[in-house]
């Protein structure tokens, strides 16, 4: 019994440890998408752009990401997931280099967009991946490695975005920091993760679905020993009926004749969007200028940021430790209605505020309940809508489809994010945030139904089993 247990808590590691090592590439997601934070006001300054070309350049990476997400499934299953994931680290440098060293707003636009390409791989290849090589029981924390990634990535880009302001002369941005304005380095920065992630992907196994479309049966064998510890034979069997019906990998068969994409997939689709029109990354995308929009200072503004980002690390362990056992949908309804009441609280707030050069301004209470419930807003969709999204879609679909399924709601997932964040800057000079927060706030109130009525459980289920 004794040797039974250390192999169970052996194979608990290496789980453990090849999902977090797939998981880096959604710390480079997290890192990548939030980095812009702290250098949006530098980026207007050094390059005198209008409001409409900031949030342009701001959401530019954003459309590399719906690219590079349509694309990855089919690269998953033509190269293999663990390859796709050494191009998107190798993107990821390139990116980040590329970025700090532009000397005009055009080539910032066209590396921030390579960027985008290679997040947009990362958040199609580590849910899948990660999802492949966990067994059941365990998927749903293993799958929620991914959202804590993500989050900490936030964190550390905002974090170190506030730390190289302060080390500045007068606390700005454009301000040098030897050889570089301090906004430079923090888009420099992100070559450490990505090379870490680069080497440490090499280490890791091929996901064993993988291994058996391409026949190579005697490496899957090995993998799911180390992973799912299942006996092998029936594992595969399973996974070579799933693949066997009605072919596999191609676009076509996510429709039906009935009703366009198939019905899964339209679910997918449909979480996919819902998690931004909630409006999150607009906290993560805009939140230093908010806030400075209602009295706060730059390193003020930036420190507020990072205290959101360190919420929103803190409640993603809150869904890591119940979503195996509570469950998805439980989750995801009640993060929809805790999102509901706090945008429609920010919505509140500003709506009573008053104006002055154009901006509301927040003093007092009011400027406390805004921070609360933005703080409360980032919990509630750290527990539910962050993590359990990406969780389900990297399960919901079956061994045939998942990849390019999976592909095509992240693509859809990054092209409402662009929309969320190129219209964001628009709706807060013409009508401030108050218009913006409340149709978040509608947002969330209609995904409370979408989920109560559409979507299905999928905790301890076997992949094999997805529709």
């Amino acid at each position: 019994m004794q040797h039974r247990t250390a192999e169970e808590q052996k194979r608990v590691f290496a789980i453990l440890s090849i999902a977090i090592t797939a998981a880096l590439g959604g710390f480079l997601f997290g890192y990548d998408t939030a980095v812009i934070n702290g250098a949006v006001s530098a980026i207007e300054a050094t390059f005198q752009t209008s409001a409409s070309l900031l949030g342009l350049t701001v959401s530019s990476a954003l459309l590399g990401s719906a690219a590079g997400a349509l694309g990855a499934g089919w690269l998953a299953d033509r190269f293999g997931r663990r390859p796709s994931m050494v191009l998107a680290a190798v993107l990821f440098i390139l990116s980040a280099v590329g970025s700090a060293l532009a000397p005009g707003l055009v080539d910032l636009v066209v590396w921030r967009v390579v960027g985008g390409v290679a997040v947009g791989f990362a958040s199609v290849l580590a849910p899948a991946y990660i999802a492949e090589v966990s067994p059941a029981a365990m998927r749903g924390r293993t799958g929620s490695l991914q959202q804590l990634a993500i989050v900490l990535g936030i964190f550390i880009s905002l974090l170190f975005n506030y730390l190289i302001v302060l080390v500045t002369s007068d606390q700005e941005p454009t301000s040098l920091v030897g050889p570089m304005a301090a906004w430079r380095w923090m888009l420099m920065a992100e070559v450490v993760p990505a090379l870490l992630y680069g080497f440490l992907v090499l280490r890791i196994p091929e996901s064993p679905r993988y291994l058996v479309q391409i026949g190579h049966l005697d490496q899957a064998r090995a993998v799911i020993r180390r992973t799912i510890g299942e006996p092998t034979q029936e594992v595969i069997d399973r996974i070579q009926s799933s693949q066997g019906k009605g072919g596999g990998g191609s676009i076509k068969d996510l429709f039906s004749r009935r009703s366009g994409l198939l019905p899964i997939v339209w679910t997918g689709v449909l979480l996919a969007i819902f998690q931004q029109l909630v409006g999150i990354n607009v906290i993560f995308y805009y939140s230093s200028e908010l806030w400075q929009s209602v009295g706060f200072s730059t390193t003020e503004s930036l420190s507020v940021t990072v205290i959101t980002a360190v919420t929103n690390v803190v409640t993603t362990f809150l869904a890591i430790a119940t979503i195996d056992r509570l469950g998805r949908r439980p989750l995801l309804l009640l993060g929809s209605v805790v999102i509901t009441v706090s945008l429609g609280l920010m919505s509140w707030t500003f709506s009573g505020a008053p104006v002055v050069d154009g901006m509301p301004q927040l003093t007092g209470v009011p400027s406390l309940v805004a921070l609360i419930s933005a703080n409360v807003f980032v919990f509630a969709f750290g527990f539910s809508w962050g993590p359990v999204m990406w969780v389900l879609l990297g399960e919901m679909f079956n061994n045939r489809i998942r990849a390019i399924a999976l592909g095509l709601s992240a693509t859809v997932n990054w092209l409402a994010n662009f929309l969320i964040s190129t219209t964001f800057p628009m709706l807060l000079k013409s009508s401030g945030p108050a218009l913006a927060y409340g149709l978040y706030a509608t947002a969330g109130a209609i995904s409370f139904f979408f989920v109560l009525f559409l979507v299905q459980e999928t905790r301890g289920k076997e992949l094999e089993e997805m529709a």
